[in-house]
């Protein structure tokens, strides 16, 4: 396992011994759902109030990971409009950053509704699903996350069509979705 993976574990661990329902998104989901890519952070969706934060910062410490100083003090970062928090950890090499964004949103709310449990690299948790991930990867808008989608249509023969229309169109990315599947490969 690279130190990534051991990260990824180890916040589940945290995650699922506090009850705080998660879905990883990003690129280790990328992984789950499409073909494999490098990656260097792992990000969360969690359902988990502000004022709970505290608890999870001092979890995640007690197994040497890291909180900025901002964040303990009550700071919340917003990517894309999406709140989120960081949490680190200090590998002898390289720092290893954990986005995790916070279930505000009706979307984000649905996503983990419909979250699934999978298998990855010999440990297991729960992932958002191929539809979720591509309706993420239009709102963060990177070429990274443009390529990935090709990969996931490419993979993920059947999808729910339906569900994707509807929530683009809700979160503001119904041109950039259209674009997507009328690019998809036949399979």
């Amino acid at each position: 396992m690279t130190g990534l993976e051991d990260a990824a574990r180890q916040f589940v661990g945290v995650l699922e011994s506090l009850r705080i329902p998660y879905a990883i998104m990003g690129g280790l989901a990328v992984r789950v759902h499409a073909l494999p890519r490098p990656t260097f952070d792992v990000d969360f969706t969690v359902s988990l109030p502000r004022e709970s934060l505290g608890r999870l910062y001092e979890e995640a410490e007690k197994l040497g990971f890291t909180v900025p100083d901002s964040q303990l003090g009550g700071w919340v970062d917003q990517v894309h409009g999406l709140p989120v928090v960081k949490v680190q950890l200090n590998l002898s090499d390289r720092i290893i950053d954990l986005d995790v964004f916070l279930a505000e949103t009706p979307y984000q709310r649905e996503l983990l509704q419909r979250r699934r449990r999978y298998s990855a690299e010999g440990w297991d948790g729960w992932f958002v699903t191929p539809e979720d991930l591509i309706l993420l990867k239009l709102l963060a808008d990177r070429p990274k996350g443009r390529a990935d989608i090709v990969d996931i249509l490419f993979v993920q023969t059947v999808l729910d069509e339906p569900y994707l229309t509807e929530w683009a169109a809700r979160l503001g990315v119904s041109t950039q979705l259209a674009a997507a599947l009328s690019d998809r490969t036949p399979g």
